[in-house]
């Protein structure tokens, strides 16, 4: 048996630390915590909240406010249309706010574009609609569509190649 004497005490190991440095939570909650609830809010409304039945108690009204002689086909054309513009935006958010999370951006922030911090804010972004659609699959009045993954991911796309388009007009890369 071999015993090996110290003068310096005994520390836990790192993994027993008792909490995370303050600025790794406070940069949780700045930069992370904003992408999970926007997944929150997507995740919502693929449930019953987001059919098309529950839109259309919305839109219809406003739409016969502004035009009381629209036809239900317009109505329909028009719910069509501003539910999967809403997967663009949507998704376009959700890939802005992944590359803010992964580039924890700053005003004054002068790094230069970075095509794979987009690629992966993408990619995450993509990954998401995939699971979403699958989601809207298992909800009885709900069907998940591959169309909309596609809408979903140019959505993304859109918004990164918006605000690389934004970051050079302004001169930040």
């Amino acid at each position: 048996m071999v015993t090996v004497k110290t003068d310096a005490p005994l520390e836990p190991p790192a993994s027993f630390t008792a909490a995370p440095p303050a600025s790794f939570l406070a940069g949780f909650l700045r930069y992370w915590l904003p992408v999970i609830l926007w997944c929150a809010l997507i995740f919502g409304f693929s449930t019953e909240a987001g059919s098309s039945r529950r839109t259309s108690r919305i839109l219809r009204p406003i739409l016969r406010w502004f035009n009381p002689d629209i036809s239900d086909e317009a109505i329909r054309r028009v719910q069509f249309a501003v539910r999967k513009a809403a997967h663009v935006a949507g998704y376009a958010v959700l890939a802005l706010l992944v590359w803010r999370a992964k580039r924890k951006t700053n005003q004054d922030d002068r790094r230069p574009w970075d095509w794979r911090e987009a690629g992966l804010a993408f990619a995450f972004a993509a990954a998401f609609a995939i699971s979403d659609e699958f989601h809207q699959a298992l909800v009885p009045s709900r069907e998940g569509r591959i169309g909309d993954v596609l809408i979903d991911s140019l959505g993304a796309a859109l918004g990164l190649l918006a605000l690389r388009t934004y970051g050079r007009w302004r001169g930040k890369w």
